[in-house]
């Protein structure tokens, strides 16, 4: 096992063979930090709500080894935008005995720690303080319809949990390497609340970054920058890890896997910032990164940019199978800069090119599958031609060959913006664009909001505007089919009889030894019409039906999204039962 830590050999010895805060693209003005993940589901008879992966020939032809500039080609002509912001089908179809399909569409929110973008709100709070704000925009991202929170845990090799690795987070404590003043742990906070809420909670990492250009206090003794300078590069007033550094990228695993194997976390979730957007100097022209010890020893490959795209290109494959060995049914999610490389842009698409400048190569990790989920950050309107949100959105969904999800990152934030304003209508358009790709492609069922601030806030009410329109019917994250999880078991299930006759307590366990649930999908037929609840587990342990229910489907929901058996009550005269 050549080349992984003695942590990775022993979970793969163990489970056997298998598997925005931007700083800038020019040290200034460009915050367009949205992160995102892709989901997709398999069309198999054995669960419900999600559908067939793109094939080979959806996903459109391999483009060249090497990206090309080309002149602007004619601007694309957008799609038009659905007239109204329709939520997933309310569950009022199905046939008499047999409730309809479960709802599914990935909605997140990104939950910043850097620079208190949305939490902690500022510095100096106390932790009691800090606990406060992390319960109230739970409640929120629970009231508006999220089911899925990505919070950042590593803003710059640091932490806001507890860690023998890296030290605490300056924009936790106010210092870097200060503990919190009343002993507490964040992160499995976040992740006790958010499951009680049925929010899923994503773990976000930055996988390079040392030091945030918006630090104001030393970074502390058992900082990397101190214990390990031999990978760390200053570049401007950053501190970058340098990718070309194999103990950089150990770092990362590392890291990764401690929070991994510690907290019940459903996914990890990587951003944009791999090399470094480019600094300028005082001429216009970029600023190199100062990689050149690491290149010189690597034997000063001809090809840098293929060099570095290839280092980056390992963390990746690594991360995903690291991750998969040590909890196959956590998902690996990645959201890198909207546009694709250049050779792959439809015509008219131009703009910064990640493939060359922060040596992305996301098209091929999506053409190798090492990554569970996309969210590219799609930070741009609807009508805005040289980076059109739904030309951006089917290139990406095109370039999937493996079947993977792909979510759209949304700049919700932009909202209220004082210079580049976005509409609370821009918003919901993009997500009705969203959906009308969904409708034929299930991969597309899902999109994060760039940031929680934004919707906790209710700028311009576009909180009240989601909760009324397309989050006014609940829906469950897309399911993961390929993860190495079987679903859950039928939930074990006790009637009690109640006043007055007909309605009844509906409790439920799940069975000994059975794979853990995540929801409680509760589908209750009133008068031929199906109504359905999301119960989180842990959290909500039974029911109570009234007289007027006729018939209830309870369905229990694993870690990866995938349904179990159903169990199915009916009442007949006053007295409930199980269906044969």
């Amino acid at each position: 096992m050549a080349g992984l830590s003695p942590l990775e050999a022993a979970l793969s010895a163990r489970a056997g063979p298998g598997p925005t805060e931007r700083s800038s693209v020019a040290a200034q003005a460009n915050r367009r930090r949205v992160l995102g993940l892709a989901a997709s589901g398999l069309a198999a008879p054995w669960w419900v709500g999600c559908a067939s992966p793109l094939s080979t020939a959806q996903a459109g032809a391999t483009a060249a080894a090497a990206p090309t500039m080309a002149a602007p080609s004619p601007e694309p002509t957008a799609p038009a935008v659905p007239e109204a912001v329709a939520a997933p089908a309310a569950p009022t179809g199905g046939s008499t005995d047999t409730p309809p399909p479960l709802a599914r569409e990935f909605r997140a929110a990104w939950v910043a720690t850097v620079a208190h973008i949305d939490w902690p709100s500022r510095r100096g709070l106390s932790s009691a303080q800090q606990r406060a704000e992390m319960l109230d925009l739970l409640d929120k991202a629970q009231a508006i319809g999220l089911n899925a929170i990505v919070l950042q845990v590593r803003p710059a090799a640091d932490a806001i949990y507890p860690s023998a690795l890296e030290p605490w987070s300056e924009f936790l404590t106010g210092a870097s390497g200060r503990a919190p003043d009343t002993p507490w742990d964040p992160l499995a906070e976040w992740v006790e609340q958010a499951h009680r809420r049925g929010l899923e909670l994503h773990a976000w990492f930055n996988p390079y970054r040392a030091r945030h250009s918006s630090a104001t206090t030393p970074v502390a003794a058992n900082h990397l920058a101190h214990t390990d300078p031999g990978i760390v590069r200053r570049y401007g007033e950053l501190l970058w890890m340098d990718p070309g550094e194999p103990r950089a990228a150990q770092r990362m695993v590392d890291v990764v896997l401690d929070v991994v194997q510690r907290y019940d976390i459903d996914g990890v979730h990587i951003d944009d910032y791999f090399y470094p957007y480019p600094l300028k100097d005082a001429q216009g022209r970029d600023i190199p990164f100062p990689d050149e010890p690491s290149w010189q020893r690597a034997g000063a490959p001809a090809h840098r940019a293929a060099w570095r795209r290839a280092q980056v290109d390992q963390l990746i494959e690594r991360l995903h199978a690291a991750i998969h060995v040590a909890k196959p049914w956590v998902r690996f999610g990645i959201s890198p800069f909207g546009l694709p490389r250049p050779d792959r842009r439809p015509p008219g698409i131009t703009g910064f090119s990640q493939y060359d400048q922060l040596h992305a190569d996301v098209e091929r990790w999506l053409s190798e599958g090492w990554l569970d989920y996309l969210a590219p950050q799609l930070y741009w309107p609807i009508a805005q031609p040289a980076q059109s949100f739904p030309v951006l959105l089917d290139a990406w969904l095109r370039d999937n060959p493996r079947g993977r999800h792909i979510w759209a990152g949304l700049f919700t934030s932009r909202i209220g913006d004082r210079q580049r304003p976005y509409t609370t209508q821009e918003v919901l358009d993009q997500i009705a664009l969203v959906r009308e790709r969904s409708a034929a492609q299930p991969l597309a069922a899902g999109h994060l909001h760039f940031s929680m601030a934004a919707l906790a806030a209710n700028r311009e009410r576009i909180a009240d505007r989601l909760r009324e329109g397309p989050y006014a019917q609940p829906a469950l994250p897309p399911a993961t089919p390929w993860l190495a999880e079987p679903p859950p078991a039928a939930p074990e299930v006790t009637v009690t009889p109640q006043q007055p006759p007909g309605a009844a307590r509906v409790d439920w366990r799940a069975p000994a030894g059975g794979p853990p649930w995540r929801w409680v999908v509760l589908q209750v037929r009133r008068q031929g019409r199906w109504e359905v609840l999301h119960l989180p587990r842990p959290g909500v342990d039974h029911h109570m039906l009234d007289p007027g229910a006729e018939r209830a489907v309870l369905q229990a929901v694993g870690r990866t999204g995938m349904p179990g058996a159903a169990t199915t009550l009916v009442q007949r005269s006053g007295t409930w039962s199980l269906a044969a």
